[in-house]
């Protein structure tokens, strides 16, 4: 069990009215949907096993193995909801406005989970047998980040959920299946209204103490990491997810960070103390550099998969 320091009492109290506003405005603005709605159940059929149906292979789909990729790690990170439902309840509060915000977002974030799996099921798009040991494999590590303290789940979070929206909306324009995009879009608009109640607490802790918020948000963009880095097989999807523009370095720079950063107008704060300054300008720096980096990727993967195309061509 975590011992709450005093800083995280101080922040827990400070921004609880915040919370609450969110949360009424976060309730005033979700539309209520139904997982099972958004399932092409008309495509499904019985599998192997008890029911005696038919085998899964690959040929029972047409989506691209990029696609599968991007569903897999999406369902995956999704599926690991305990972790996330206890590092925030942990990091925070299970009661007051804090509380209900936590069991809001868990009983919101479940149903992605609900409809991805019930989506890949009836369209056959994956190994149901791979994708349960997977899930299995990934919920038993345990693994999820560890923000520190109340700012730091707030800022990591603020980053994650607009990442997240991106991830799915960018991987339901790939995919070329209606009911896919549209399944996706519709999560990724859960995604948007959970990052806008993060950004909004963090622009509220920045009126508070900016520099103390700078300081924790230039170790969070600096240390970022995607929540599903500890599944199964991560790399090697994350990899084919990168090379297919869904999410990569200049996703991650163009939709994420520069987007957040504009909306917090970090770069306009005024009456920085010795901590913030300095903080700021890691955070402008690492933009930069990722900046640089995105534009070498970009680079490289114009040139793989030109050289694909050539050898595509002349098979």
């Amino acid at each position: 069990m975590r011992i709450a320091t005093a800083d995280t009492v101080r922040w827990l109290v400070e921004l609880e009215a915040t919370a609450e506003e969110l949360m009424n405005r976060h309730l005033a603005s979700a539309r209520e949907w139904f997982p099972y709605q958004y399932v092409p159940w008309s495509l499904g059929r019985d599998f192997d096993g008890p029911l005696d149906g038919e085998p899964r292979h690959p040929g029972q789909s047409a989506l691209s193995p990029a696609l599968r990729s991007a569903l897999v790690v999406n369902l995956l990170t999704e599926d690991n909801l305990p972790a996330y439902h206890w590092i925030i309840g942990a990091q925070t509060s299970r009661d007051g406005a804090w509380g209900a915000w936590l069991h809001q977002w868990t009983a919101e974030e479940d149903r992605h989970a609900s409809a991805l799996r019930g989506y890949l099921h009836a369209a056959r798009a994956v190994d149901p047998v791979a994708l349960e040991r997977a899930r299995t494999a990934h919920l038993g590590t345990g693994a999820a980040p560890e923000p520190e303290g109340v700012l730091g789940l707030v800022a990591y979070a603020a980053v994650q959920e607009l990442a997240t929206r991106v991830s799915h909306r960018n991987a339901g324009r790939l995919g070329g299946d209606p009911v896919c995009d549209r399944l996706l879009a519709r999560i990724a608009q859960d995604e948007n209204l959970h990052m806008v109640f993060y950004r909004e607490l963090l622009r509220a802790a920045l009126e508070l103490d900016a520099d103390q918020v700078l300081v924790t948000l230039d170790e969070t963009v600096r240390g970022f990491a995607m929540p599903g880095q500890g599944m199964p097989g991560f790399g090697r999807m994350a990899v084919e997810v990168a090379v297919a523009g869904v999410y990569d370095p200049r996703v991650h720079h163009d939709e994420v960070l520069v987007p957040l950063l504009r909306a917090l107008r970090v770069h306009d704060l005024a009456g920085l103390g010795p901590a913030g300054e300095p903080a700021r300008d890691r955070i402008a720096a690492h933009v930069e550099q990722l900046d640089a980096r995105a534009t070498r990727f970009v680079e490289r993967r114009a040139r793989t998969l030109a050289v694909r195309a050539r050898h595509a061509g002349s098979a």
